[in-house]
């Protein structure tokens, strides 16, 4: 019997097929191959002009989609104010500031989908 299963190993998206031996036959499986990736969701919100971004990023820890914007461009937080909140696997998980700063930009939109590592804010 053979079974088809996708991986993910780090991020990287796998699918293995496995075959099943019967009595006294070892399961062989094949060597796992990369599955195609699906497209990037276009980008919520236009990058803010140059000059109104911050130098401190707070990025996505997960991919997921924006639950909720906690913070708004101008407000002052404290390390670990949460800026976004991000709906991954039906929960809601809080973006944080990394430090002590003022929110410079907001780069996503609620119901917008990211990706981990995607910069959602800037703080200066």
């Amino acid at each position: 019997m053979i079974k088809n299963y996708t991986i993910t190993v780090n991020g990287t998206v796998y699918d293995v097929t496995v075959e099943e031996g019967g009595a006294g036959s070892a399961p062989a499986a094949s060597a796992p191959k990369a599955a195609p990736k699906a497209a990037p969701a276009p980008a919520a919100v236009a990058a803010p002009a140059a000059g109104t971004a911050g130098t401190v990023k707070v990025t996505a820890s997960v991919p997921g989609k924006v639950f909720k914007i906690e913070a708004s461009v101008g407000q002052a937080v404290s390390a670990g104010d949460p800026i976004v909140i991000l709906e991954a696997m039906k929960m809601e998980i809080p973006v944080v500031a990394p430090q002590d700063g003022t929110v410079a930009s907001i780069n996503v939109s609620v119901g917008g989908a990211v990706e981990s590592g995607d910069v959602l804010a800037t703080m200066d």
